[in-house]
């Protein structure tokens, strides 16, 4: 795994943005298209708003999924990951992408949902995720102990509470009991199909998260740590969220 560390926020976002827009690149020059996942949440807002602004790309032939969506949300609650990523990225685009495929948490079935999304993820391999690290160590919405094994795209999953404090204490909701126990996730080894894996995790508060993912055990309790187990990951950080790391990197 490369790990690149920079001193704030805006130059994390911008090299992250800059390094996975290169693999967009050669995935529409070599395939003239590509399928791409984005993640959500404050760790996210530079990164993306720096990939809006990175030349060369032709939106018009690139697919558009995300990691997870909250059950039970309309899709235009302030919360949901539908309404942040049409707001902050799919709407600013300068043309509409090839698709834009969002998680259907208000789904009246949402084992439904799931199995529409399997089949569209599938037919569509990914070449370039976005994602990041939630302080439980989770990537999208597999908190710990996750399931390492399903090959099954996307899942039903229970929310634990330190996730669910997480969102609150981001300010996404305003008490503990308005935040989701379910949600749709996209699963683990869903996101270690994707080619290119550029994960991005600012904030002193993700630090002991992060120290687990690059030098604690390989174990679904803490679910980024799988991500070693990936031939092509960059991990971007910030002084704050490297802090506890033992080792030396760039």
């Amino acid at each position: 795994m490369q790990v690149k560390i920079f001193d704030d926020k805006v130059s994390l976002g911008a090299a992250a943005a800059k390094a996975g827009a290169e693999k967009i690149r050669k995935a529409l020059a070599d395939n003239g298209k590509a399928n791409i996942i984005l993640a959500t949440g404050a760790s996210q807002f530079e990164m993306l708003a720096a990939l809006l602004r990175e030349p060369g790309i032709d939106w018009s032939k690139i697919r558009i999924f995300h990691l997870d969506e909250y059950i039970g949300l309309p899709a235009d609650h302030p919360a949901g990951f539908r309404k942040y990523l049409w707001t902050r990225f799919v709407s600013k685009l300068p043309v509409p992408p090839a698709a834009f495929h969002p998680v259907n948490g208000s789904a009246a079935d949402p084992e439904q949902a799931c199995a529409e999304l399997d089949a569209v993820i599938s037919a569509n391999p990914i070449d370039v995720a976005f994602i990041g690290i939630g302080e439980n160590g989770h990537i999208a919405f597999n908190d710990p102990p996750a399931d390492f094994d399903t090959e099954k795209p996307y899942l039903v999953i229970k929310l634990d509470e330190k996730c669910r404090r997480q969102q609150l204490g981001e300010g996404w909701f305003p008490t503990l009991a308005d935040v989701p126990e379910r949600a749709i996730s996209m699963s683990c080894r869903q996101i270690l199909k994707s080619k290119a894996i550029i994960n991005t995790v600012p904030d002193k508060r993700k630090a002991e998260a992060v120290r687990g993912a690059l030098e604690g055990p390989l174990t679904n309790l803490c679910p980024s740590s799988i991500l070693r187990t990936h031939s092509d990951v960059a991990t971007f950080l910030d002084r704050d969220s490297a802090s506890l790391l033992e080792k030396k990197y760039e």
